[in-house]
C-alpha cells in the first residue's frame, strides 16, 4: 500500500500517521527521538507491507501483468490501490478524507524540526501538492507513477506499462481491493495490539509507552 492507505490505517492519532508515513524513509531506531507511538507505527508499516505483498489477491493482480512487468507492478499497484481507497473512502471510515489529510499534514509539520532536511523537503512537497487528496484523481496516479519511474535508473517504462496493464483490469482491481482491505484492517489492528502489549512488557525492540 502507498501513503494514503498507511495514513488511513494509522488515523487514530497524528503521531501514528507520521510514523506510518516515515516507515518508507527511516528505520525505527532512527526515529526513537520522535516518541514510542511513531516507532510503533513504523513497525506496523512493515507489517502492512508484508501482509500486502504476500496476500493471494494482491499476488493474483500482479499476475495480470506481463511477466516482465510483474516485479515493478508491486509499485504501480500500491499507488493504484490508494486510488481505489480514495474513491471509496466513505466505505471504510466516517471521517472525511480531507479532514484526515489536514490532520496528517499538521502533525507532520509539527515534527519538521526533528526530521532530516530531505524528509522536510518531501513533506513540504506532499503538503503543497496535497498528495493524499490527489489520490481521488486518475491523472494524479499517472503523475505519481511517472515520478517513481523517473527515479529508477532503468526500466521506468516497465513501471508505467504495468500501470496501464492493471488499469485494463479495473473491475478486477476494485473487487480484489474490497475483498483484501477488510482483512488488512483486521490484521493491522491485531499486529498493533501485539506490539503495544510487547512494549508494555518491556520488549527491547520497542521504546516504553
Amino acid at each position: 500500500m502507498n501513503y494514503l492507505a498507511h495514513v488511513h490505517l494509522a488515523r487514530h492519532s497524528g503521531e501514528a500517521m507520521v510514523g506510518a508515513f516515515l516507515g518508507d524513509f527511516l528505520r525505527p531506531q532512527e526515529a526513537a527521538h520522535l516518541g514510542p507511538q511513531v516507532v510503533l507505527e513504523m513497525l506496523v508499516h512493515r507489517h502492512v507491507d508484508r501482509f500486502t505483498d504476500t496476500h493471494p489477491r494482491i499476488r493474483a493482480l500482479r499476475r495480470l501483468c506481463q511477466p516482465q512487468h510483474r516485479l515493478l507492478a508491486r509499485v504501480s499497484l500500491d499507488v493504484l490501490l490508494d486510488h481505489v481507497l480514495a474513491r471509496h473512502w466513505s466505505r471504510y471510515t466516517q471521517e472525511p478524507l480531507g479532514a484526515v489529510a489536514d490532520r496528517f499534514y499538521a502533525a507532520l509539520a509539527s515534527m519538521h524540526a526533528s526530521l532530516p532536511q530531505e524528509l522536510v523537503d518531501v513533506a513540504g512537497r506532499m503538503r503543497r501538492q496535497d498528495w493524499l487528496r490527489s489520490y481521488t484523481h486518475a491523472d494524479s496516479v499517472d503523475a505519481a507513477v511517472g515520478r517513481l519511474a523517473q527515479r529508477l535508473s532503468r526500466n521506468g517504462d516497465r513501471l508505467i506499462a504495468s500501470l496501464h496493464e492493471l488499469r485494463a483490469h479495473a473491475k478486477a482491481v476494485d473487487e480484489a481491493f474490497h475483498a483484501f482491505y477488510p482483512e488488512l484492517l483486521a490484521s493491522t489492528a491485531s499486529r498493533r495490539a501485539t506490539l503495544q502489549a510487547e512494549a508494555a512488557l518491556g520488549n527491547p525492540a520497542m521504546p516504553p509507552a
